[in-house]
């Protein structure tokens, strides 16, 4: 979601009145998204592998698309399953490329099969630990504009790096900060947003 964060401007109230971070009110699929998930912690590795192939898919377009086919990408993905993933041969790749319910991607897509087969072939708890493991130690301040929020960060520079070490394909420093902004390893929500550190496990 990297490109919503070229957006300043402070929290802004919604239809409801309750202030929000002014990218989740730009359409209803946003504010869905604001509130019910993004920042809300994901600690299972399956939860994780589903957003990081979500972000990677996004990468160069919009999130906005994303989250209107994330319906198709589930049923076209076996559910994010990454052992069901992991088994997809030539005829599934096929398949997907030839679904116009996503983003028909033969990069992000192979990417996708060759990540679930690299998250199979890992201790269970692995992903969810390696992320984790980059959550900062000391909280940085609280963004007050969206131009406070970072795209990269050094902790998402090493996490890429050592995702792609394990053989992760099509994660860059900024596809793993958008994973840990969507996973609740850092909580990005602006100084009076509502939904600033309601979650659990998400910093204050």
């Amino acid at each position: 979601m990297a490109e919503l964060q070229d957006r300043a401007g402070d929290t802004r109230p919604g239809p409801d009145g309750l202030h929000r971070c002014p990218w989740a009110l730009a359409a209803p699929d946003y504010l869905r998204y604001h509130d019910e998930e993004w920042a809300r912690p994901v600690r299972d590795d399956a939860g994780l592998y589903e957003r990081l192939t979500l972000e990677a898919f996004q990468s160069g377009l919009s999130w906005l698309t994303i989250l209107r086919k994330r319906e198709n990408f589930r049923a076209a993905f076996a559910g994010f399953a990454p052992d069901r993933v992991a088994a997809f041969d030539d005829v599934d790749v096929a398949r997907l490329l030839g679904d116009s319910g996503i983003v028909r991607n033969r990069a992000k897509i192979d990417a996708a099969v060759a990540n679930a087969r690299v998250l199979v072939g890992l201790p269970p708890g692995s992903l969810t630990e390696l992320v984790w493991s980059a959550a900062p130690q000391v909280l940085p301040p609280a963004p007050l504009r969206l131009a406070d929020v970072p795209a990269v960060t050094p902790a998402s520079t090493a996490l890429a790096k050592r995702l792609r070490g394990l053989g992760f394909r099509f994660v860059g420093p900024t596809t793993a900060y958008a994973l840990m902004q969507a996973c609740g390893v850092v909580d990005d929500h602006l100084v009076g947003c509502h939904i600033r550190g309601v979650h659990a496990g998400s910093t204050p």
